[in-house]
């Protein structure tokens, strides 16, 4: 079934495997993007996946995590998406962009704004990331702002967008039950911690109609608790099952299933946290949150450093590949829309098993991909798992805050100057026309 058309109702991707959102600081400061960004993505197109995710790109500067990051907040940006995707479109690949706000959950937030906006006004128990309580006219702005990005997105000719409500950003923040702590019409209640992403759904199909392809990333089971016990537990699978349904009401096309409230999440990428490299990147973070000091010294101490790893590697649990597989299968039985499940996919015969078995209609991947920019050819040509596999080290996430994106993994490549040579192809060719 991986190389099968999947079919939605107004869009058909030539296979069930997609580039899951994944990408580094290519781009300008501003948010207007570059050549390199374009270089990035067709990485994946010539690859073989049947459609790309875009990296998180931000409906409003306010709503980045990273400066460095492409957006989509206004009309000067639609030629460049436009390029980006006939480029993606010459290899018979879809482009799905992911519209994005980051809410209070930020790694670097500019010099522009010093808090971020949330549905709460308590900072993020992780990082202490601070934020302001969003008021019922920020809410409607930011509605308008993510149906203005559906529109740009459309006009760019780009084959869909998705909405990140999964992970911990801003519309995890509506959704969730360990974030909201709003007493109005957006809080309390599982329908109204819905309301804002249902305004959202409904802003975009006024804007650009019931033709455009519309999928969500959802947080279906949260594990708020992995790193703070006292913390709340979050929303179950049995809310989103719920939310999924109301989606499915509202006109969206794909449910796309994460995990976790926060990001990183030990389950979410699932995998190793490469504490030396943590050391290294962390300090462009620091003045970023007000705990985010506090985190470079336990991370820095000899035993607390090994507590934090041996507590993140206890919440991960021991299954890499398929993690959220559960999941997808609880939304698959409830809705009529297709699922997509990512959650460290690498092996064909297994991700084969998982469509076959009607747990999920298609996969997103993203570290694998990372690895092996061909993985889906390399199926193709009959290759199960592929020789040097992704080892989960997440070395290529912790180095992705100050250098560029790719595998950081040496024992993958022949020597250290053959995985930089690697990285570095991003920037070849340079131009952007």
């Amino acid at each position: 079934m991986i190389f099968e058309p999947l079919v939605f109702p107004n869009l058909t991707v030539k296979n069930r495997i997609f580039r899951s959102s994944v990408a580094g600081r290519f781009d300008q400061y501003d948010g207007s993007g570059t050549q390199a960004r374009i270089n990035w993505e067709t990485k994946f197109a010539r690859g073989g996946v049947g459609a790309i995710i875009s990296s998180f790109v931000p409906v409003t500067p306010r709503g980045r995590i990273l400066p460095n990051f492409a957006t989509i907040h206004d009309d000067s940006r639609i030629p460049f998406w436009r390029e980006l995707g006939e480029r993606i479109h010459e290899h018979d690949c879809r482009f799905i962009l992911q519209l994005s706000h980051a809410g209070r959950q930020r790694d670097i937030g500019g010099f522009e704004w010093e808090k971020g906006l949330s549905s709460t006004d308590q900072s993020d128990p992780i990082n202490g990331f601070e934020c302001e309580r969003m008021t019922l006219a920020q809410i409607q702005e930011t509605v308008q702002q993510f149906a203005q990005g559906a529109r740009r997105a459309r006009e760019a000719g780009l084959d869909g967008v998705e909405l990140h409500g999964a992970n911990g950003y801003l519309i995890t923040q509506f959704l969730s039950s360990a974030i909201n702590d709003r007493q109005d019409q957006y809080g309390g209640s599982l329908p109204n911690r819905a309301r804002f992403l249902l305004e959202i759904i409904a802003a975009i199909r006024h804007t650009v109609g019931a033709d455009f392809h519309l999928q969500v990333k959802l947080s279906t089971t949260e594990n708020n608790r992995a790193l703070l016990p006292s913390e709340p537990r979050g929303n179950t699978i049995e809310d989103s099952v719920q939310i999924a349904r109301w989606l499915e009401t509202a006109g969206v096309n794909a449910i796309h299933v994460s995990s976790g409230s926060f990001f990183p999440h030990p389950r979410n990428p699932v995998g190793d946290l490469p504490v030396d490299v943590f050391l290294k990147t962390f300090d462009t973070m620091i003045s970023s949150g007000t705990r985010t000091l506090y985190n470079y010294l336990l991370f820095r101490g000899k035993l607390t450093g090994r507590l934090f790893r041996d507590r993140w590697r206890k919440a991960a649990g021991q299954v890499f590949e398929g993690v959220n597989l559960d999941d997808a299968h609880a939304v698959k039985r409830a809705v009529n829309i297709p699922v997509i499940c990512t959650g460290g996919f690498q092996t064909a015969s297994f991700i084969e098993k998982a469509l076959t078995e009607g747990r999920c209609d298609g996969v997103t991947i993203a570290r694998p991909l990372v690895a092996n920019n061909d993985l889906v050819k390399q199926f193709a040509q009959g290759i199960d798992r592929p020789a040097r596999p992704c080892t989960y080290c997440n070395r290529c996430l912790v180095n992705a805050v100050e250098n560029p994106m790719g595998c950081y993994d040496e024992s993958r490549f022949p020597s250290r100057e053959a995985m930089i040579q690697e990285i570095l192809t991003v920037f070849e060719p340079s131009s952007f026309r």
